[in-house]
């Protein structure tokens, strides 16, 4: 069996019938079902080739290319990042379990570097997704964002900040992002309110909750990858 249609198994598609991979709840139509499974395939490529790290936006991507007009084809989040962690596997094996010990490696030196501001990982890098084109993710819970900078400033880094806006339940919560390069490695950090340390947020209302993680569930996750020989793993299952 070619490692094209290995990869189709693997996401569920399969070309005679409609998958059963997917929740057809919303949609029972088995034509709809199909342009589901192929659309988080081709989204999962374009996000694992293009280095594009929206959801939707690939999504988006994907569904044009295939030439979708149905909205109610659109697969979930959850549904694109099962079949990117297939692609990964079947295609960019080793090169990903590389890329994302040297990010969490990274992520692990900056938390312990930024211990005093109550920093997380978040993202591809926590997630087990991240690729070539992937950057580190951090959420830091602090009322001095300007100690977060001074930081940096001290460290001779240039930094680039912005504002952006998350949620916690349906009240919104502003952050202030800061982005820099550390040891040559994208880093994309929100600083938000201590007190939102022991919120759930989101990035949208009806979105699914930011997994987050300490410095401790990092060295678990690198220990697991030494002991496993591989990155190709959920942090869950640490």
């Amino acid at each position: 069996m070619c490692i094209g249609a290995l990869y189709r198994r693997a996401i569920g598609y399969d070309e005679s019938a409609p998958s059963a991979w997917f929740d057809m709840a919303r949609d029972r139509n088995p034509k709809a079902q199909q342009m589901r499974s192929r659309i988080a395939a081709a989204a999962a490529r374009i996000m694992a080739e293009d280095g594009i790290d929206d959801f939707a936006l690939a999504k988006r991507k994907a569904a044009r290319t295939l030439g979708a007009t149905d909205t109610h084809a659109m697969p979930g989040n959850e549904e694109v990042e099962q079949a990117l962690r297939a692609y990964q596997a079947l295609y960019q094996g080793e090169e990903q379990r590389e890329r994302l010990d040297e990010l969490r490696e990274a992520a692990a030196e900056l938390l312990r570097a930024l211990a005093s501001f109550r920093p997380y990982l978040t993202g591809p890098v926590l997630a087990g997704t991240a690729g070539r084109y992937s950057g580190i993710e951090l959420q830091l819970f602090t009322d001095d964002t300007k100690g977060v900078e001074l930081f940096f400033v001290n460290q001779g880094l240039t930094t680039e900040g912005r504002e952006h806006r998350y949620f916690v339940g349906d009240q919104p919560r502003s952050a202030s992002i800061i982005r820099l390069e550390w040891n040559d490695l994208p880093v994309t950090m929100a600083v938000l309110a201590a007190t939102d340390e022991r919120s759930v947020l989101k990035t949208t209302i009806g979105g699914r909750p930011i997994e987050r993680a300490g410095l401790a569930a990092v060295e678990a996750l690198l220990a697991s990858s030494a002991r496993l020989g591989g990155s190709l793993y959920n942090p869950a299952e640490v």
